[in-house]
């Protein structure tokens, strides 16, 4: 499990951009499984939508995107410290299945799937409450900065 001061030292994001609030388990090479406590104080919700509040997909994929990063990392050993970034690099077959909503806790899996000279590619879904709101393959591409 990682809490929030050690996924700190696996992304670069910051406020108000970090999307994973809490690694609850992590295999190198395998999986990893996270959440994103959803609040209605989040700046998005202020445009997205004033009288109908609703996370956007792109973030939706963007959190995935984070916590496959972090799998990445922990399977090479290394971070950002390292002077290296997990960039997202691509998504394909994403499904919206229902909308997130203020309060709800986004709970996201990410599973290996290859990786090649520093592009990983991942299986990714999201749920809310036990059903699933999004799918998606995910690609991260590893880069030195």
């Amino acid at each position: 499990m990682m809490k929030i001061d050690e996924i700190l030292e696996y992304l670069p994001h910051r406020y108000p951009f970090l999307l994973v609030d809490r690694v609850t388990e992590v295999e190198k090479g395998v999986s990893i499984k996270g959440y994103k406590n959803v609040s209605f104080n989040e700046p998005f919700f202020a445009g997205h939508f004033p009288d109908n509040p609703i996370m956007p997909g792109v973030l939706i994929i963007e959190a995935m995107a984070q916590l496959s990063g972090i799998l990445g990392f922990v399977t090479v050993g290394r971070k950002p410290s390292d002077g290296v970034v997990q960039y997202l690099a691509g998504s394909s077959k994403a499904r919206f299945k229902r909308p997130v909503l203020p309060g709800d806790r986004l709970d996201m899996e990410s599973e290996f799937v290859s990786g090649k000279r520093g592009i990983w590619k991942f299986n990714c879904r999201a749920l809310v409450d036990g059903e699933v709101v999004c799918v998606a393959e995910i690609l991260t591409a590893e880069r030195e900065v």
